[in-house]
């Protein structure tokens, strides 16, 4: 099956520039931000008062999404910002709650808009499904059978099931057997499904497809279907970010690099690394409605495909350049379910104003890729104990029991006990808040 590029899918809406909005946007106020965003036609006053009233309120909506509904939990959602990708700058909403995340990314990304670029492309269109035999009396004649009806199979789903997507350019392309030895004599067999889903994410067409597929088959081949799913692992679909730093320093260079090569070839590294990534990548997923499991699941069995768990990104040297490569399966959607549903996953799409799934999950890859290196950034020079904790001293503040009132000074005195010791905890916060309450009250 011919695999298709698509680069820098979509173009970006034509606003005030996105740049003006980057300066200074991390020492702005929160109704400052706001401002700024709805002055550059990012948000709208609705969109702007939906927010401040502190999202959803009611239950109905939670009603429709799950089971023994009795509220919502809320995370914070912030913008990256400095992200320039395939030339088109995006403000990128984030919805986490690790601290350090939305300011590293930012960071990095400005740097990169600084020294180099971030492109990005996507190969392939089709999602996969997967139709289970567990056991074929003979592969052989049942593989035969099926290629023989590939293309009625290919045209009967289209016709019944996807005909929405065929409307819209997509469905049902390809069809493919393999054979799994199972080991006890006997041998499985799986159809893999090939569908486009357009701009959706597709997962409850292709189960359908799969289900509806399962009674002809059965009946012109006499073999039992066992189970019909889809699969998270899209390798028929991957998306690819690339970042060139054009001016770096060669001694930072080489780090990186050597930090890289750690975790593609040691698996205990490369799970923390592929986590790093993530940090970048789940806060949109989530921000946006996405189903950041099935994302999750797919770059994880990805990351695998060589038979030993490896870093999903990978650092060059090459000459007096830094080149970065993420590439796995992100596979989104920007139409259906709780992306058009929920106000706050509609309110992140029309932040980052992406025009089709494919041009959103180039940002999603983008962002875990800048992520990545800010990471690895960090590791190689001032450690990642000094970078994160700076920005973690808040919530421990908060954790000690700070008012805002008292917070100026506690988070003061911790940045001073992290810089000489190098490390700090919530006791070393519960002790500087006692000390100070000692002071006010004498």
């Amino acid at each position: 099956m011919a695999q298709k590029i698509i680069k820098n899918p979509g173009q970006k809406r034509s606003l005030k520039k996105l740049s003006d909005i980057f300066k200074g946007f991390s020492k702005l106020n929160y109704q400052e931000r706001l401002d700024m965003l709805n002055e550059a036609q990012v948000l709208s006053e609705q969109d702007l008062n939906y927010l401040k009233s502190g999202g959803l309120q009611e239950i109905n909506l939670a009603e429709k999404f799950v089971e023994n509904a009795i509220g919502y939990f809320q995370l914070p959602m912030g913008v990256a910002t400095n992200f320039n990708i395939n030339g088109n700058d995006y403000i990128i909403p984030m919805a986490v709650e690790e601290t350090s995340i939305i300011a590293a990314a930012s960071k990095t990304a400005k740097w990169v808009r600084e020294n180099g670029s971030i492109k990005t492309e996507v190969i392939g269109n089709d999602i996969i499904g997967q139709i289970q035999f567990a056991k074929v009396q003979n592969f052989e004649l049942f593989n035969q059978q099926i290629l023989q009806q590939k293309s009625y199979l290919i045209s009967l789903a289209n016709r019944e099931v996807a005909f929405g997507l065929v409307a819209r350019g997509g469905g049902v392309s390809d069809l493919k057997i393999r054979k799994l030895d199972r080991g006890d004599g006997y041998d499985m067999a799986v159809i893999h499904i090939y569908m486009n889903p357009c701009d959706a994410m597709g997962a409850n067409v292709m189960n359908q497809v799969c289900e509806y597929l399962k009674d002809p088959i059965e009946q012109f081949t006499s073999e039992k279907v066992t189970m019909c799913i889809l699969s998270n692992l899209v390798d028929s679909k991957l998306t690819r970010a690339t970042v060139t730093l054009d001016k770096i320093d060669a001694v930072l260079a080489n780090k990186i690099e050597e930090a890289s090569r750690f975790a593609e070839l040691d698996p205990y590294r490369a799970a923390t690394n592929n986590k790093g990534v993530l940090n970048g990548i789940d806060p949109i997923l989530i921000a946006t409605g996405n189903d950041w499991r099935a994302v999750e699941a797919g770059v994880h069995a990805y990351a695998s495909r060589d038979g030993q768990y490896r870093a999903i990104t990978k650092w060059r040297k090459v000459d007096t350049k830094l080149v970065g490569v993420f590439e796995a399966p992100v596979i989104v959607g920007t139409v259906g379910g709780v992306t058009t549903l929920h106000p706050s996953a509609k309110i992140a799409l029309k932040m980052l104003g992406v025009k089709s799934a494919n041009e959103l999950s180039c940002v999603i890859a983008a962002v875990g890729l800048v992520q990545n290196l800010g990471a690895l950034r960090a590791l190689t020079t001032v450690g990642i104990i000094e970078g994160h904790m700076k920005l973690h001293i808040k919530n421990l503040s908060l954790g000690a029991g700070a008012t805002d009132m008292e917070m100026p000074f506690v988070v003061k005195k911790l940045e001073e006990i992290l810089t000489l010791r190098k490390r700090i905890s919530l006791s070393n916060a519960i002790e500087v808040l006692t000390d100070l309450r000692k002071q006010m009250n004498h």
